[in-house]
């Protein structure tokens, strides 16, 4: 299993594997699919050196992805980043999840990442645990916040100090 950094080449299969979860409602607060040309801003607005996007491959299948993305876009803010890890179907609950997040952990000091956070639906218990195992806290809580399929969500807010 290799991470490395994504290229635009990777583009569809991050597209591809972010548009599976969508009908779970379990990890993205999109309702519909994404298209590849409605996530080309949001690609190139991701710098290798501060706020990467890794892709997960095995075999030369990509298996997953991890971004980092800037929290709340203000100066003050640019030592917290959001991470959001996106798994294929068929490989999730095979320990890629942790992978990827201990490397994000590594690699936060390096990228001038401070505090990490993660922004999980109340009801995706597997994430939730995931980011507990590594000693996230629950730094926030929105209640219903999320309506999915005319059901309203909790989001949970973890939070990692990373240095």
């Amino acid at each position: 299993m290799n991470i490395r950094l994504a290229t635009e080449n990777d583009l569809p299969i991050i597209v591809d594997i972010y548009n599976s979860t969508v009908p779970s409602r379990m990890v993205t607060a999109d309702t519909t699919p994404v298209t590849i040309e409605s996530r080309l801003a949001w690609f190139h607005e991701h710098n290798p050196d501060n706020r990467p996007i890794w892709v997960v491959e095995e075999g030369g299948n990509a298996l997953g992805w991890l971004s980092f993305s800037f929290f709340y876009n203000r100066p003050a803010y640019n030592s917290t980043a959001e991470v959001s890890i996106y798994i294929a179907e068929e490989y999730q609950g095979k320990g890629i999840g942790k992978k990827l997040l201990a490397k994000a952990i590594h690699e936060s000091p390096k990228l001038g990442i401070t505090t990490i956070l993660g922004f999980i639906f109340g009801h995706n218990e597997p994430s939730l645990q995931l980011f507990l195992k590594f000693n996230f806290e629950k730094w926030g809580y929105l209640p219903k916040i999320a309506v999915l399929d005319g059901r309203e969500k909790d989001l949970v807010i973890l939070g990692l100090r990373v240095v």
